[in-house]
């Protein structure tokens, strides 16, 4: 019994030792991202919506001038 908790302490010990001096850093690179469009991709939606919405707007009221 005492040679199995002598035997658990050595690889307990030697695990800690061995854990304990390793080299963790880390390298950290910085992207530079160069972008020609000044409108964003939500921005472009959007305006594609609005250009529809205003047809659909403008045949309404098309239809409204010839009923009257």
């Amino acid at each position: 019994m005492k040679n199995l908790m002598l035997v658990l302490v050595l690889l307990f010990s030697t695990s800690i030792m061995l854990t304990s001096c390793r080299d963790t850093k880390t390298e950290t690179k910085e992207v530079k991202v160069e972008t020609t469009e000044s409108k964003g991709a939500v921005e472009r939606a959007g305006e594609k919506v609005d250009s529809k919405v205003n047809d659909e707007i403008d045949k309404a009221i098309d239809k409204i001038d010839n009923e009257e």
